[in-house]
């Protein structure tokens, strides 16, 4: 989760840097970005405010901002479409792992074959 805060309250600016720090970034970046004002055409706006359109109304805890967000981000990663891809193929790990298996095995063998020719 990106997030970017633009609010015009200095004191819910503050306050969401401080409870949201880990998911900072800059606008450009962000998949979220809260206001206190509401916008218009932008489909990232996240509103907090005490109207009936907020997102989130005020008063809210850490936690209930937390949930409201990833809510906002499960519902967001819903609407677009999956990229369907193709299967994997492993011949190539395969091959590596039992090249890996078989060298392995022969250094354990020349271990114990030293071991027991002393």
């Amino acid at each position: 989760m990106k997030i970017f805060i633009e609010c015009k309250s200095p004191l819910l600016q503050k306050s969401l840097e401080l409870f949201l720090e880990k998911y900072l970034c800059s606008s450009k970046q962000s998949d979220i970005i809260i206001r206190d004002e509401e916008c218009v055409g932008d489909e990232r706006c996240f509103l907090i405010s005490s109207s009936e359109k907020a997102d989130l109304r005020k008063p809210f805890s850490k936690s209930q901002l937390i949930l409201a967000l990833e809510n906002r981000e499960q519902s967001t990663s819903k609407d677009t479409p999956l990229e369907i891809e193709e299967p994997l193929n492993f011949d190539i790990l395969e091959n590596r792992i039992d090249f890996l298996t078989k060298e392995y095995q022969q250094n354990i063998i020349k271990a114990v074959k030293a071991f027991y020719e002393k």
